[in-house]
């Protein structure tokens, strides 16, 4: 297994400092390559009363793989900013029976776009959708709409 990109070690330190919610569910960043940021938390924590995945952890992982996704593209590309969800939806068609992964990558124009904004305006909203397979098979779809305003250079 290739070793992490340094950002995520920091990203994975900003989570459990800053985000208390990230320790109870165990959330470790799992892998970044080619823009796609997956996370992983184990069953254990976050399961329910029928032994699957809790649909609050489900959620929880998802904003925050979308907000981890949009915190590396802001590093990546030089910038820096306040993220915060502003909107979303989610869709949960199977139930997850195993350790919880969830993946997001954005999409290369609207981050352009979002980044481009950005820079000229202060703030952006970039769309992502983060998604959670179980067994072979989609068991969540999450979308969601995050804003960054910028934060002013040190």
């Amino acid at each position: 297994m290739p070793a992490l990109h340094p950002l995520c070690l920091v990203l994975q330190t900003t989570w459990f400092v800053e985000i208390p919610l990230v320790a109870a569910l165990e959330l470790q960043v799992a892998d970044y390559e080619d823009g796609e940021l997956r996370v992983r938390a184990p069953l254990a924590p976050n399961r329910n009363v029928h032994g699957t995945a809790f649909a609050g952890s489900l959620f929880s992982v998802c904003v925050l793989t979308g907000w981890g996704s949009t915190w590396l593209a802001l590093k990546l590309a030089g910038l820096d900013g306040s993220i915060v969800v502003a909107e979303s939806r989610i869709q949960y068609r199977k139930a997850v029976t195993g350790d919880i992964v969830c993946a997001c990558r954005p999409d290369p124009g609207a981050l352009a776009a979002s980044l481009d904004e950005l820079r000229s305006r202060g703030r952006t909203s970039l769309p992502l959708v983060c998604t959670i397979d179980a067994d072979g098979k989609r068991g969540v779809t999450f979308e969601g709409s995050y804003v960054v305003h910028a934060r002013p250079e040190k």
